[in-house]
């Protein structure tokens, strides 16, 4: 049996913790034997298996494993995970996200772990820290990317994105992308009409939303400023601001101070996503970076038409089964929602060529067999080989 050791700083609502779930629970069991570490989510993050009701039963939880670089909180990571290592004895150790990516991959190389594999979600090469912590991120990806076996990322974009920093090699990466349960998003018109009922709002009143963290990278000013652009076409629409984190006060006294109370709606974070997604007429990603955005692959999968940045793979997602803006143009964002609630039929049919673009090629089945194929690939060698 091959002993799988999962190392994610955080499972914070959104697209890594949903993987690693589905990682975590999907792999045939008479296989492999899973454990996850992981530390906590910061506040406001949203705990992704509390909000769900998931009990993961093989977690260990590292509480000095977050987001932030802490010099004393990382080593202590790293202790606690080396510690881990040898005691678990894991013949692959696989991380996700960045800090964990760091701090994991350091201890599997100190502990001698015959396969290491990292996944890039996304980066943090721009757009999330100071200049001069990306630069040190860079410089220590290109030095942890000689001791890792496999670099997987999810989209071509992230893969082309990471090598041009100088970040491992061609040969090393591999495209995986992600995966999801996506049922209950393709069944979501039967809840049709509940969200609006719960807000108040009729049946055609233009309803726009944005499914996202309350953080600098996911630039909710400029959904701030699409909606006051939006409102002089359509004075009535409603804007929904679901998810919570560090910016919310912010965007609240933004919204506040442009006297934009009245049409917007900030709903914190929602397991009833199906519902939300179910009487959105267009939902909305004002990204300034992202990997493979969760929000838009489930709005689509639900038939929603979306309109988006071309930040990071959003492009290489959407595809021209939505329309795309640049990266903090506010008025071409506005744009393209002001199109779609005009024309509904062009909306309709932009929402069923969405669904059609994500139910195979983003299911949970095709992300565990993928997965699967990979670690047997890397574990037929005896003993596998490590780069250089």
């Amino acid at each position: 049996m091959t002993r799988i050791l999962r190392v994610i700083a955080r499972m914070n609502v959104g697209g890594p913790a949903i993987h690693a779930t589905l990682l975590l629970n999907g792999l045939d069991p008479t296989r492999y034997q899973s454990m996850l570490a992981t530390g906590r989510p910061e506040p406001g993050e949203g705990n992704y298996l509390d909000l769900y009701g998931i009990d993961l039963g093989s977690v260990v939880e590292i509480p000095e494993l977050g987001r932030e670089p802490h010099l004393w909180r990382d080593w202590v990571a790293y202790r606690r995970l080396v510690r881990l290592i040898r005691e678990f004895q894991p013949h692959i150790v696989h991380t996700h996200t960045a800090k964990a990516g760091l701090l994991g991959r350091l201890a599997a190389w100190r502990c001698g772990v015959p396969v290491i594999v990292h996944t890039f979600h996304g980066h943090v090469f721009k757009g999330y820290f100071s200049r001069s912590k990306e630069a040190v991120f860079v410089f220590l990806e290109r030095l942890l990317a000689r001791a890792t076996t496999r670099l997987v990322a999810v989209n071509a974009t992230v893969r082309d994105e990471v090598l041009h920093r100088g970040v491992g090699r061609p040969s090393q990466f591999e495209v995986v992308a992600l995966g999801f349960d996506l049922a209950r998003f393709t069944a979501s018109s039967a809840r049709r009409g509940e969200l609006r009922a719960e807000l108040g709002l009729g049946a055609d009143t233009p309803f726009v939303g944005i499914i996202a963290r309350l953080a600098p990278i996911k630039a909710h000013d400029v959904f701030v400023a699409m909606a006051a652009i939006v409102l002089r076409s359509f004075p009535d629409a409603v804007f929904a601001v679901v998810g919570d984190g560090e910016r919310r006060a912010e965007v609240e006294a933004d919204v506040k101070a442009r006297g934009l109370e009245r049409s917007f709606r900030f709903l914190g974070w929602r397991a009833d996503l199906d519902r939300v997604y179910a009487d959105l007429d267009v939902v909305v990603l004002t990204s300034r970076n992202e990997g493979s955005p969760v929000a838009l692959i489930e709005a689509m999968a639900a038939s929603r038409p979306v309109v988006a940045t071309r930040a990071g793979g959003v492009a290489e997602l959407v595809g021209d089964a939505g329309l795309l803006a640049d990266v903090d143009d506010a008025a071409a964002v506005a744009a393209g929602v002001t199109r779609l609630l005009a024309d509904r039929a062009f909306a309709a049919e932009l929402g069923r060529q969405g669904r059609g673009r994500v139910v195979s090629a983003y299911s949970a089945s095709r992300l565990i067999a993928d997965i699967d194929a990979l670690y047997g690939r890397l574990t037929a060698a005896d003993p596998p080989e490590v780069p250089a």
